[in-house]
């Protein structure tokens, strides 16, 4: 008990005292709630699990996020708040703490906001614990409480089934990426409202059919006999294409570079449904995040394009052209138009197939493993070398040829010079008849079945076969291995470019299914290197 005494001066003067008593009053301490609920984001090539923790306490009513929690985060609750309301569900008049485990991670993008409003349903009592147990959730909210879908949705199913749990809640509109993974139960959610219901048992979310759409990401309608003449060419793409070889092709305007790139796309093998959950998964991220990729990707950035926007990168580390192009086809058309920095960016991917990204705080891999198919004119004016006159100063053509390095040269393992079609020809018809795309198409086929025979690893071609294992995958005949050592002096290659012309004609032999490199092969394969 504690005493105090007040004192004050009255009017007459006098000073007038009054005593107190403060008696203490123990009030019992309420219980306090946790609620928490599992989520996940999407790192990199990865996905991170997140817990989603919530308490509430005595004070003024607020709502706060922490966790290392970005500004698209922190707008959570707005979204989650009106939500709530709109789908006529209550917020608790108390002061409400969110955490966003583990809370050294940093958190971006909106995929948080459904576990955010599940935790703060369990904390007012409209939702038990039990009900949000052992269970993933990930979405946008809109005002109205509608969901809407995320990127890198294949990410979060995976380290949800990497994390044992049995059942993820996501945007109907990201049901059919995350089907493309196996052994997990999913439930696409529409609502905030029918989520609740559910979980109750009121009325179970019955997913519906999932409807296929072929997602563009580069399909072209140009084959092998729409492009007029050029048969060394064609034949040069067929081998290409067989070992999955890049190839850059020059020559003047006008004699179907660019439609030689076009017509590779349609001489791919199809997908196998590894591939289209790679493909998928990297498309997720960079944003088509509703449909299934059915195709082998054909991006083709423009020249000006930067380094980062190529390779990858920006704050989030995001994946670039390179890998937006796995197991599909870059396409750099004019290539010496390109910047030297982004030219150069290349040479590392084109080797190990994949990319690395450091930024503060954050190092993400992503596969590249993509055909290079490059197209370039023999000088500026595009005319060097052909019937019609070159308008090039010496100058311009040194500054133009020093813009393609060696050491990239040394990874392109085809380059093809073609001429310019007479303007004559071009008003021919091209055949209707598709028999010259079939037949390259039939003998790609056969080179990638002896491939996978070989290597015992379906999707493995012969320019990802290691240096260290080339002398015992690839048999080259007597002569051949004379006729290589002679070539290796007289055109002074270096290991690389012996290694890759190796390669390339152990691809000439698996169009023609031939056990062994003869010196046949090893001679066109010789054709193909820069001079």
């Amino acid at each position: 008990m504690l005493t105090i005494r007040l004192s004050f001066v009255s009017p007459n003067t006098k000073i007038i005292s009054y005593s107190c008593f403060l008696i203490n009053i123990d009030y019992p301490t309420l219980p306090r709630m946790i609620a928490k609920a599992f989520s996940a984001l999407p790192l990199g090539y990865q996905g991170r699990l997140i817990e989603v923790e919530g308490d509430t306490s005595r004070g003024l009513p607020a709502f706060n996020i922490v966790g290392m929690a970005n500004k698209t985060i922190e707008e959570s609750k707005d979204r989650v708040r009106s939500a709530l309301h709109n789908s006529l569900f209550n917020f608790p008049d108390k002061k409400v703490t969110v955490n966003l485990a583990p809370a050294d991670l940093h958190k971006d993008g909106a995929y948080l906001d459904l576990p955010i409003a599940l935790v703060v349903m369990v904390l007012s009592n409209q939702l038990l614990q039990t009900d949000i147990n052992h269970k993933l959730f990930v979405g946008e909210l809109s005002l109205d409480g509608q969901l809407r879908p995320v990127k890198g949705i294949i990410n979060i199913v995976e380290a949800a089934k990497h994390a044992g749990i049995t059942e993820v809640y996501l945007p109907q509109a990201n049901l059919s990426q995350a089907s493309l993974v196996s052994g997990i139960k999913l439930f696409g959610v529409t609502n905030l409202k029918s989520l609740f219901l559910h979980l109750k048992g009121e009325t179970k979310i019955t997913n519906p059919k999932i409807v296929v759409k072929n997602t563009k990401t580069g399909i072209s309608t140009t084959l092998l006999n729409h492009i007029h003449g050029q048969p060394q060419a064609k034949r040069a793409l067929t081998i290409a294409i067989a070992g999955r070889h890049n190839i850059l092709i020059s020559g003047p305007p006008g004699a179907g570079k660019t439609m030689l790139a076009k017509a590779a796309l349609n001489l791919l093998p199809d997908l196998s449904n590894d591939e289209k959950i790679a493909i998928t998964k990297i498309h997720s991220l960079s944003g088509i995040t509703q449909d299934v990729v059915h195709h082998r990707p054909f991006r083709n950035p423009h020249h000006t394009a930067s380094p980062i926007s190529l390779i990858g990168g920006g704050p989030l580390a995001s994946p670039g052209e390179i890998s937006l192009a796995h197991f599909g086809v870059l396409f750099l058309d004019e290539l010496p138009e390109y910047s030297r920095n982004v030219l150069e960016s290349l040479r590392q991917p084109l080797e190990d197939k994949q990319i690395s990204i450091s930024r503060v705080g954050r190092k993400t891999t992503y596969p590249a493993d993509f055909m290079l198919i490059a197209t370039m004119n023999p000088c500026p004016c595009g005319f060097a070398g052909s019937d019609r006159e070159c308008t090039c100063t010496p100058h311009q053509l040194l500054s133009y040829a020093k813009k393609l390095s060696g050491p990239l040269l040394d990874r392109i393992d085809i380059t093809i010079d073609v001429a310019k079609v007479e303007n004559i020809d071009l008003l021919k018809p091209s055949s209707d008849s598709s028999a010259e795309h079939d037949a390259a198409k039939s003998k790609i086929a056969i080179a990638t079945k002896n491939q996978s025979a070989r290597y015992q690893k379906p999707g493995f071609y012969n320019s990802s076969l290691p240096s260290s294992q080339i002398n015992k995958q690839l048999h080259l005949s007597p002569a051949a291995q004379k006729l290589l050592a002679h070539a290796s002096k007289s055109l002074d290659l270096s290991a690389r470019a012996y290694f890759k012309t190796i390669k390339v004609a152990g691809t000439i032999a698996d169009l023609e299914s031939s056990p062994q490199v003869t010196d046949a092969h090893l001679s066109e394969a010789l054709q193909y290197r820069k001079k």
